[in-house]
């Protein structure tokens, strides 16, 4: 029903651009819509049949002759954390420097 009110519709809006380039105020931009409007509706009745023929196939099989794992050694190693110098001591005073803070956030105040 959307397609044949619609096809109408086009129809009609070009048979009014028609007639607007042929009154005494029209140029040739009503003749370019006009010749528009059909294409538009054409595009309809053409969109409606392909998905009806969509419809009707179904989904197409999937091709058994596909690779269906990926071989070792194809994609990069993923990147590892890095992993925290025991030795550094900025850290390890910055670590135990919000310890303490976090501590005195524990205690209640007087």
């Amino acid at each position: 029903m959307l397609v044949g009110v619609s096809v109408v519709a086009f129809l009609g809006l070009a048979y009014w651009q028609f007639q607007r380039f042929e009154s005494v105020t029209g140029d040739g931009q009503n003749l370019g819509y006009a010749l528009q409007w059909p294409l538009f509706a054409a595009f309809v009745i053409w969109a409606y049949r392909r998905f009806v023929q969509y419809e009707d196939e179904g989904p197409p099989a999937p091709p058994t002759d596909l690779v269906t794992e990926i071989p070792d050694g194809l994609l990069p190693q993923r990147p590892a954390a890095a992993q925290p110098d025991p030795a550094d001591h900025t850290l390890t005073d910055y670590n135990a420097y919000l310890a303490a803070l976090a501590e005195q956030d524990r205690k209640p105040t007087p």
